[in-house]
């Protein structure tokens, strides 16, 4: 029963909420392992500086993304995941922030990778990268980038999103030179690159995440389990206008938003009027 309850209220999650619940979990296990065994198996998903010991774990260009240095880590990753995403997602569909999350993670990774590579001294205090910071910050930048000009409240002040994105790339590159967490800066700047590159190319119409999109797609099916066939029965659905309970209200509401998404896809988000920015944001609450 209690099982059934966690995956009921796991499922009722917004996919930014399931990655924090999914970074919180790791961070346990991964605490409890070391706490117990005196060791831990992490070191196989962090990603590594070394090209040689990265080509032995491929997998660890996503799996860092997974596993946090402390709690203060882990605490303001989730945090800015937990804000950036509930933005993101009155926007757009769960694929799309998948795509940006970990092209951002991928990205971030790349560039700390080939940073040490190229510059083995300038990541000396780097072992190897882990944390959510590079796909945290791919999808900050892309909203920042997306509506630069759209007001959030911050303490006291109304502040423009393209501030925000700008303080918190600046606040790396001012970082860099004075050698703490360099391979993580970079991988942040990385993570900062694809979130605008994606969000430009998108206000231009073109999508450069659909090929990413499709492959997770692809990787699923082949993973669903086929449906055994069984005999034809008649299969009643609730949502069938005949029997006089469809949700016409639903339906036209889902139709609205679907209009003004497009609307944004083709002019950008302040094209909208007031009132359907608040109807775009009270829909996205209610879902």
């Amino acid at each position: 029963m209690a099982n059934g309850g966690l995956q009921y209220n796991f499922a009722r999650l917004n996919i930014a909420e399931k990655l924090i619940a999914v970074n919180v979990l790791v961070f346990i296990l991964d605490g409890l392992a070391l706490a117990l065994l005196g060791g831990s198996v992490s070191d196989w998903f962090h990603l590594p500086k070394a090209l040689g010991e990265f080509l032995g774990q491929p997998w660890s260009l996503v799996t860092y993304s997974f596993f946090h240095a402390g709690l203060g880590h882990i605490f303001w990753n989730m945090l800015m995941l937990y804000f950036t995403g509930r933005i993101f997602l009155n926007l757009f569909d769960n694929q799309r922030f998948i795509a940006v999350y970990f092209l951002g993670v991928i990205v971030g990774g790349l560039v700390f990778l080939s940073s040490y590579n190229i510059f083995p001294t300038l990541l000396n205090t780097n072992t190897a990268l882990i944390g959510a910071s590079a796909g945290v910050t791919a999808v900050l930048i892309f909203i920042c980038a997306y509506i630069p000009n759209q007001e959030v409240r911050i303490i006291f002040f109304n502040v423009k999103l393209w501030y925000v994105g700008a303080f918190f790339v600046l606040i790396d590159l001012i970082q860099i030179p004075y050698g703490g967490n360099v391979g993580g800066r970079l991988a942040h700047l990385g993570g900062a690159l694809l979130g605008y590159v994606y969000a430009r190319q998108l206000l231009n119409g073109k999508d450069i995440g659909s090929g990413f999109t499709k492959m997770l797609s692809g990787l699923g099916n082949m993973f669903k389990k086929r449906e055994r066939k069984g005999p034809l029965k008649t299969v009643y659905k609730k949502g069938n206008p005949k029997k006089g309970n469809f949700d016409y209200d639903k339906e036209a509401r889902q139709r609205k938003v679907d209009a003004i998404l497009d609307k944004i896809s083709k002019s950008g988000y302040e094209s909208l009027s007031k009132a359907e920015k608040d109807f775009l944001f009270k829909a996205g609450k209610e879902d």
